[in-house]
């Protein structure tokens, strides 16, 4: 074993120090019951469309998991204008059966994509105030690029396929809009 001999005016014994901690021969690594649950981690996805406010730390925390390295956000809040025009908020309805399904149908698109574990998306109903979030996304991975890519594919896919429409309330008026990303909006 190498050692490190330190000698000081303080002690008049010269003192060894070992540079790496001593091996303990014969002992097998056990590991615990936690260990065990921990690799046996379920993957779980997380679907919830509410009417409260969102919480970043409350989603992302659904996602981490001992197994994961990466844990990738897509946060979407009301920003305060749109053309020109002062936006005071959002207001967003959604035909849940068919949304909650086509949720479903993504995170299982993105299982087949991706090496991810964890999956959360939390959209808000109703009235969004600015800088508020009106759409939360996490995904946890082993490495980094498969939760950041799931993520993209989420929120552009959601974009695309879920039945959520959102009306912009402006100081003056409001407008429905559609997503420009649905099949189902005409863009003439």
């Amino acid at each position: 074993m190498s050692s490190l001999e330190i000698s000081s005016s303080c002690f008049n014994q010269e003192t060894k120090l070992p540079l790496s901690p001593p091996l303990v021969e014969d002992s097998a690594f056990e590991p615990s019951r936690k260990d065990i649950d921990e690799v046996e981690e379920k993957s779980k996805d997380v679907i919830n469309f509410t009417a409260e406010k969102l919480s970043v730390d409350e989603v992302s925390q659904l996602v981490i998991s001992p197994l994961c390295g990466a844990v990738s956000l897509f946060v979407g809040t009301t920003r305060n204008n749109f053309e020109g025009k002062k936006v005071i908020s959002l207001e967003y309805e959604a035909y849940l059966p068919m949304a909650k399904n086509e949720v479903k149908k993504i995170c299982s698109d993105i299982r087949q994509k991706w090496p991810v574990k964890h999956i959360a998306v939390f959209h808000r109903l109703g009235l969004v105030p600015v800088s508020e979030a009106s759409i939360i996304i996490a995904v946890s991975s082993a490495h980094r690029a498969a939760s950041l890519e799931a993520v993209s594919y989420a929120i552009d896919t959601l974009k695309a396929k879920v039945p959520i429409w959102k009306k912009e309330i402006y100081e003056e008026s409001s407008s429905w809009k559609g997503n420009k990303e649905c099949f189902w909006v005409s863009n003439n």
